[in-house]
């Protein structure tokens, strides 16, 4: 349980904690090595409990603003994240802030270690992605009494102010357009689930959707591929090359469907005549390639810069509260990669 106070932990605070002297504590941020195992896990019990923050920005005055935000984001690997930290970050930048941008691997509890770095280098405000975090992620946002906004994905209910788009509801809308069509032997492509709560929300909905529609995914046709063309190609070529083929494929997003537009294409299949293939997203480029991409628009340069009002405007001015969330709806597009299945 976290230690109620009225001030921010100092390194005093967390050596009571741990039952140990101020210079104890100081050898356990600088040289670790030198201090036995019980020790450093009975310091890292009081500096998690306590909330404490060393501050590694000893240049910043006290009580000026350091003029940065951090953003952590799940990749660096691709552009899927791209378009929304751009326009987050100029928006920021015309309040006069810097962005730290950082990415966790979809591994929440090193998240968290990044998290902590952010907060000894003093930043004025936080930008997590998504709504599902560790706890102590929560907890040391909450000790720390800093801004944050949820960015990406919106839920009415969310821990802090989620600026962005309904997943469900993108997969929903993809889900309904693909039996809208006629289409009942469906395979599905998402990417991995774990740390990836728009993965996981945009793949339940669109089972579920199919499921109430009475059309079951076969386990092999149900495919989990990594953000990757070369793999998501790799992966429809394999699922092409069977016996028995569906005649649509739903991918979790843009960057997975584009790749099985080259996986159809090297397996000698017309998309859409022989297949429907269609996405999540409408991330830059999904409308130039051939055929061009039937998805689901997620408007990043909307949440981006709504994401960088909102917080700016809570670092700004403490006493207007945390701020509101706000769904910014996703909106399908019809384009030319889905049709009705083939006669």
């Amino acid at each position: 349980m976290a230690i109620n106070q009225n001030k921010k932990a100092d390194i005093v605070t967390v050596a009571k904690a741990a039952r140990v002297s101020p210079s104890t504590v100081s050898r356990y941020f600088n040289h670790p090595e030198l201090l036995k195992p019980a020790t450093r896990k009975r310091i890292d019990s009081a500096v998690r409990r306590t909330g404490y923050i060393r501050n590694r920005a000893a240049q910043t005055i006290h009580g000026i603003r350091s003029g940065t935000i951090g953003v952590l984001i799940p990749t660096l690997d691709h552009a899927i994240f791209a378009e929304v930290v751009q326009a987050f970050s100029e928006t920021v930048a015309a309040q006069g802030f810097t962005i730290l941008l950082a990415s966790h691997g979809y591994d929440l509890q090193r998240e968290y270690a990044i998290l902590r770095k952010f907060l000894e280098h003093r930043v004025d405000g936080v930008v997590l992605t998504g709504l599902d975090h560790d706890e102590a992620v929560f907890q040391l946002l909450d000790q720390q009494e800093i801004p944050c906004v949820l960015m990406w994905n919106y839920a009415a209910g969310s821990r802090y102010p989620s600026i962005g788009a309904d997943n469900e509801f993108a997969g929903q809308l993809i889900a309904e357009h693909v039996l809208a069509l006629g289409h009942r032997r469906i395979a599905c492509m998402f990417p991995p689930t774990d740390g990836n709560d728009r993965a996981f929300a945009r793949r339940e909905v669109v089972l579920h959707t199919l499921t109430a529609a009475g059309v079951t995914v076969p386990d092999d046709w149900m495919l989990t591929t990594v953000y990757s063309i070369s793999d998501s190609k790799e992966d429809a070529k394999r699922l092409l090359s069977g016996p028995s083929r569906p005649t649509a494929l739903i991918c979790g997003n843009d960057i997975l469907a584009t790749g099985a537009l080259y996986g159809a294409t090297a397996s000698g299949l017309s998309v859409p005549d022989d297949l429907t293939i269609v996405g999540i997203g409408d991330f830059k480029g999904s409308s130039e390639i051939e055929p061009a991409l039937t998805t689901v628009r997620l408007p990043a340069r909307r949440i981006g810069q709504e994401a960088g009002q909102a917080l700016v405007t809570a670092i700004i001015d403490p006493a207007a509260g945390p701020g509101n969330s706000l769904h910014c709806a996703p909106e399908f597009i019809a384009r030319q990669s889905s049709a009705p299945p083939p006669l």
